[in-house]
C-alpha cells in the first residue's frame, strides 16, 4: 500500500513542480501526516518511528542540498513525506536514483540550451551571477528545472530494482 500511496505523492507532485516549479505545502503536510497516522494504525508505536526514521533520512541530506541551493524547500518536504511512507531503505534509494538522474538532465538541458537555446518551459533562469576567476569578472546565467523531472523517472528506477 505504500508504494502506491507514495506513486500518488509523486505524480502530483510532478503535475505541480512541473507547472509552477513549486510543491504545495498541502501535498507535503498531508501525505506525512497519513504516513504517521497509517503507521500507527498499522504497526502501532512501532509503524510511527518507521516513518519518522524515514522522514528523517529523506530530510536530513535535502536540507544539505538545499543549503547548496541544489533543491528548493518543497523538494525538501517531499521528501521528509516520501520517507514516511518508504522508510529509510526506500527514501534513501529515491535520492540516490533522483540524484543521479538530475546530473544527467542537467547535463542535457545545459547542451541544449547552449546549442538551441531552449527548452525555456522548463527551464527557469535565475538573476545572473557574477564570478571571479584570475582577476576578471565572468557574467553568468543560473538554469533551474524542477527537479520532479529527476524525481519520476527515480521513484519508476526505484519501483522495479529497490522497493
Amino acid at each position: 500500500m505504500a508504494l502506491w500511496v507514495a506513486l500518488v505523492i509523486v505524480v502530483f507532485a510532478s503535475i505541480t513542480d512541473i507547472r509552477s516549479m513549486r510543491i504545495p505545502n498541502q501535498l507535503t503536510a498531508a501525505s506525512f501526516a497519513v504516513a504517521i497516522i497509517a503507521g500507527l494504525m498499522l504497526s502501532g508505536v512501532q509503524g510511527v518511528w518507521y516513518s519518522l526514521a524515514g522522514a528523517a533520512a529523506g530530510i536530513v541530506p535535502m536540507l544539505i542540498m538545499y543549503g547548496l541551493k541544489g533543491v528548493g524547500a518543497g523538494d525538501v518536504k517531499l521528501f521528509a513525506a516520501l520517507g514516511a511512507w518508504l522508510g529509510v531503505h526506500g527514501v534513501l534509494g529515491l535520492m540516490l536514483y533522483s540524484i543521479l538522474y538530475a546530473g544527467a538532465i542537467g547535463i542535457l538541458l545545459a547542451g541544449l540550451a547552449r546549442l538551441f537555446g531552449w527548452p525555456g518551459r522548463l527551464t527557469a533562469q535565475g538573476e545572473t551571477v557574477q564570478k571571479q576567476r584570475a582577476g576578471s569578472a565572468r557574467l553568468r546565467t543560473v538554469y533551474q528545472f524542477p527537479f520532479m523531472l529527476a524525481v519520476a523517472p527515480a521513484f519508476i528506477t526505484c519501483w522495479i530494482y529497490v522497493f
